[in-house]
């Protein structure tokens, strides 16, 4: 089992924006309500893990926004029980999270999409390819030959001159890229708009995750199923952690390869390539007319030095942001994507850094439900949570004193402390 650690801001993140794989009444953030939370504390002067702290309190309840009320943030930041839950569960996959505030997160995506950046990203394997730029390889799910012989070609060049292919993961191009980039010794991350979960114990990733050539993430809920408006929406994080782009095969009009080739024009992330041969289907043409530099199978073949050639041909440079650039919460609520990042060693390190054991996750939700006292069925059915790890967080709670047992019948209460002489770390927004 791979123990998962979070810093205070990626657990403040998480309770905000994650769905924890079940419905609720209370719906977590999306991308842009997130955003706008991000201004309103730049504003107050506060990073995302101060919310979880008691002084937070009276500044969350003069919060102004038309859907990010009060009292649905103090709703969402009680998913403590919840949350360790799911940590718990992703752990014993393999799975890690990263927020927009941790130094893993990719830079170059943050500098590319703003605020538009997604505020978690769920994963499995080496974080540190998410860092490194690369080509990213695209096409539709319907390949013949011809598109397979391309894709093959320009993944098996990328993985001999260590250039990482960035694709979807979605049968077809997507695929065919990745595991021909990872048959030739190269290493790829895969984008995924679903069912994560299941592509991080698939038989033909095993090896690269192993040998830590191969990086699946995901902004959605890593259980989530396919859904149409999350595969177009990853679209722009396949296009915005690369240095160039190579559409193999596009429909007109219409699908997922098209939609986000469109986005990548429109925004000039990085330089677009598409692939030309007599055979190419009538929206590769058309991408050709609106910009796209050609590429065909003989020049490809007979390129030497990918990147350097490739930067020619676009007559551009790819990104220069390095692993060693930080993560800065501020640049999440900057309005310009063209900002300078030179603030970021301005923060304090040590903030984002800290881990958080998760037991200070739950317990304040236990501790709230504990104001009068309850029986262990009583909190295993307001917590939704199993009886034995509920029972290892009661004696927890017991041995400090933060709790007492009653009988007749057993049961738990709060013991009433003075916060003046209570340990800040078991200090609370919930307790």
């Amino acid at each position: 089992m791979m123990e998962q650690q979070l810093s205070a801001d990626t657990q403040a993140i998480l309770l905000l924006c994650g769905h924890f794989g079940k419905k609720s009444d209370i719906k977590p953030l999306t991308v842009s309500e997130y955003a706008r939370l991000a201004q309103w504390l730049q504003i107050q002067e506060m990073r995302p893990g101060d919310l979880l702290d008691t002084s937070s309190a009276v500044k969350i309840k003069h919060i102004a926004d038309k859907t990010i009320t009060a009292g649905r943030l103090l709703a969402l930041l009680m998913r403590g029980g919840a949350l360790a839950l799911a940590i718990e569960a992703w752990s014993n996959k393999g799975l890690w999270v990263i927020s927009r505030s941790d130094s893993a997160y990719p830079m170059r995506l943050k500098k590319q999409l703003g605020q538009a950046a997604p505020p978690i990203f769920y994963g499995v394997g080496e974080q540190a390819l998410l860092l490194k730029g690369g080509l990213a390889v695209v096409g539709s799910r319907d390949v013949d030959n011809q598109i397979i012989d391309f894709t093959k070609l320009v993944a098996k060049k990328a993985a001999q001159q260590r250039m990482p292919i960035i694709s979807g993961g979605a049968r077809g191009v997507d695929t065919e890229a990745m595991l021909t980039a990872l048959i030739h010794g190269g290493t790829a991350v895969g984008v995924l708009a679903d069912s994560l979960v299941r592509a991080a114990v698939a038989s033909k990733y095993r090896d690269a995750l192993r040998e830590e050539r191969l990086a699946l993430i995901s902004p959605f809920d890593p259980s989530t199923g396919f859904n149409v408006g999350n595969a177009m929406a990853r679209n722009k994080y396949v296009y915005t952690l690369s240095d160039w782009a190579v559409v193999v095969n596009s429909a007109y009009q219409e699908g997922g390869t098209w939609a986000g080739a469109q986005e990548n024009l429109k925004a000039e992330w990085v330089p677009l390539f598409v692939r030309q041969d007599k055979s190419m289907p009538v929206g590769n043409q058309k991408l050709l007319n609106q910009g796209a530099i050609a590429l065909d199978q003989n020049s490809l073949q007979d390129l030497t030095d990918l990147r350097e050639q490739l930067s020619q041909l676009a007559d551009t440079k790819p990104q220069q942001v390095t692993e060693s650039e930080s993560a800065d919460y501020r640049h999440d609520v900057k309005t310009s994507v063209t900002t300078e990042v030179s603030e970021q060693g301005e923060i304090d390190d040590e903030v984002s850094e800290k881990t958080i054991d998760l037991f200070n996750v739950v317990w304040p939700t236990i501790e709230q439900q504990l104001v009068t006292d309850k029986t262990e069925q009583e909190l295993v059915e307001c917590l939704n949570i199993e009886i034995k790890q509920l029972r290892l967080w009661l004696k927890r709670g017991l041995d400090m004193g933060r709790i007492k047992k009653l009988k007749k019948p057993v049961r738990y209460v709060i013991v009433e402390l003075d916060y003046d002489t209570q340990p800040e770390n078991q200090k609370s927004l919930f307790g």
